[in-house]
């Protein structure tokens, strides 16, 4: 970190309290085209997990083991869809006499609706703010880092599976052209292949949840509830979801898989199970501390695209 003086924590937002759910959802689908039925639709997920999110506390939780990590060096939090907005908290950098931080979004996984949608957050932030905005760069890839890795192993041995149960790992489903013009798949892949090789597990399965969009355009499958239904008739008998495609329990694991998904468990017949995000894990915030303290030269937009 020689010549920054700040970490700018990059995260998604998400509601506080009931009142503020329609107005984040407008937030996040503002200029997308995204038809009023679905935005209610999502809004009733909300609903299903008690009426807000739990990931700004989760990110705070974060903040400030990083903070711990990095000796007091200052940790500000901005979010692309609800307070503190990205504009405010650099603006409160500025004011602080911040000339230069490190970015860590909280998306492990690099594609044009994650990685690439948060950079250009913080530049349109920047440009707001003006030029006594700090300078940013950001961390490099970490979807195969070893604490990212223990944190996720982690988290599966908290959820004490028996020894027979078949492994869904599980991501944020992305337009299948997106997906083809990144390194998305091939992340998620990896990071679990390294999982697996810890525990000798030879067999899992990739799936997806929270897809969006039109039903007749492609996007990257099976969706979690095909994955369980065609396992049930194959005679699985157990499963354990592991949601390495977020950092935070938020709507798309506590709805997506604790609801939707263990409803489709349930009608199949059979045991269903998920690890917990990687979260405010110890391991995970040292790895926070480790790759912020290496920034790559420059934010490089399109970095994960395929060549």
């Amino acid at each position: 970190m020689n010549g920054t003086n700040a970490v700018l924590f990059v995260s998604f937002g998400g509601p506080d309290k009931r009142e503020d759910v329609r107005p984040f959802l407008e937030s996040v689908t503002r200029g997308r085209g995204i038809p009023p039925e679905r935005i209610e639709e999502v809004a009733r997920h909300y609903e299903a997990i008690g009426g807000a999110s739990p990931i700004n506390a989760i990110t705070n939780r974060q903040a400030e083991g990083l903070r711990e990590q990095l000796n007091g060096t200052p940790v500000y939090v901005g979010n692309r869809n609800w307070h503190p907005f990205l504009e405010v908290t650099l603006r409160e950098m500025a004011a602080a006499g911040i000339k230069q931080a490190v970015g860590f979004p909280t998306a492990a996984y690099r594609c044009e609706a994650s990685w690439e949608r948060y950079l250009q957050a913080v530049e349109a932030a920047r440009k707001k703010v003006g030029p006594s905005a700090p300078a940013v760069t950001y961390v490099g890839p970490w979807f195969d880092h070893p604490l990212f890795i223990d944190a996720i192993v982690a988290r599966i041995r908290e959820a004490h599976a028996p020894a027979n149960a078949s492994w869904i790992f599980t991501a944020h489903s992305i337009p299948t052209p997106m997906a083809e013009a990144s390194r998305y798949v091939q992340e998620l892949e990896a990071t679990a292949g390294l999982v697996c090789a810890r525990f000798g597990v030879q067999t899992w399965t990739l799936a997806y949840t929270s897809r969006s969009g039109a039903p007749a355009d492609p996007w990257l499958g099976p969706d979690v509830r095909d994955e369980i239904r065609a396992q049930a008739r194959q005679g699985v008998n157990d499963m354990l979801a592991v949601p390495i495609g977020f950092v935070a329990d938020h709507v798309e694991v506590l709805f997506d898989l604790d609801v939707e998904a263990q409803e489709a468990a349930r009608e199949a017949g059979v045991a269903f199970r998920r690890a917990r995000t990687v979260g405010d894990h110890p391991l995970f915030i040292r790895m926070i501390a480790d790759v912020v303290k290496n920034p790559v030269p420059s934010p490089a937009r399109g970095e994960g695209r395929r060549p």
